[in-house]
């Protein structure tokens, strides 16, 4: 069974950063693509970053373009994402999720695709 556990959320002032972290319990971490996705009520939940298998691609969407930043270590299972220059707009519940089926270099922004999920961590940006 895969586990997935973030940290890292809290309230921070506009134009600040943070860092989100999500340890897996998983047999072998590089089986799966990963990804960021947000959620805000009312809202469905979105892709915000992904990662692939091989940690070699990743995909962003268009509001978080050059501000997110996705990462992963295989060998401590962790999945990152830095959060620079933030803004009101980017509150929301932040959840990591994982995708067992994507191949190597692959990433799907197709919320179903991910079988595993976080509990996610709530992300406040004041003004």
């Amino acid at each position: 069974q895969v586990q997935l556990v973030e940290s890292g959320g809290g309230l921070v002032q506009a134009g600040g950063s943070l860092r989100l972290s999500c340890a897996a319990s998983v047999r072998t971490f590089n089986d799966y693509a990963m990804g960021w996705f947000r959620q805000v009520p009312g809202k469905g939940r979105e892709l915000v970053a992904g990662v692939s298998r091989s940690g070699g691609r990743t995909n962003y969407a268009d509001s978080v373009k050059g501000r997110f930043t996705i990462s992963r270590d295989d060998v401590k299972k962790m999945v990152y994402l830095q959060m620079d220059s933030l803004k009101p707009e980017d509150t929301a519940v932040y959840y990591c999720a994982a995708d067992p089926r994507s191949s190597w270099l692959f990433i799907t922004r197709v919320r179903d695709e991910y079988d595993y999920w976080g509990q996610g961590t709530q992300v406040t940006v004041s003004s």
